[in-house]
């Protein structure tokens, strides 16, 4: 059953960014951030590991979980150590993430050349 709670609550997101994208003005990096902040006020309320528990890897994968992950880091850190904890705890979670994906663009930029 997890499966399926994964394939709708994933499916869910792609199709509210979906209805968004085509209904309005906005472009992809709007609806991106949009997603990130939802997923980051979703935290701040708990609601949001309430969705990985029941959709399970379907809410770590959507860009709804990186805010998520970013608000869980720097209010974990934050109870550790007050103000300073927010801004260190914000990538503790993510750090993985983002470097890896620094580093595979590297190198794919590398590999391929760009079409004019």
């Amino acid at each position: 059953m997890i499966y399926v709670n994964a394939f709708i609550f994933a499916g869910l997101v792609c199709a509210i960014g979906q209805i968004i994208l085509d209904n309005t003005k906005l472009t992809p990096g709007h609806v991106t951030s949009m997603f990130v902040v939802i997923g980051a006020a979703l935290d701040v309320f708990a609601l949001y590991d309430k969705f990985v528990i029941w959709a399970g890897g379907g809410a770590l994968v959507p860009i709804t979980s990186f805010g998520h992950l970013l608000m869980h880091g720097a209010m974990e850190k934050a109870t550790e150590y007050s103000l300073l904890g927010l801004s260190m705890g914000m990538f503790d979670l993510t750090a993985t993430g983002i470097i890896s994906a620094i580093v595979i663009s590297f190198f794919v930029a590398l590999i391929f050349k760009p079409k004019s």
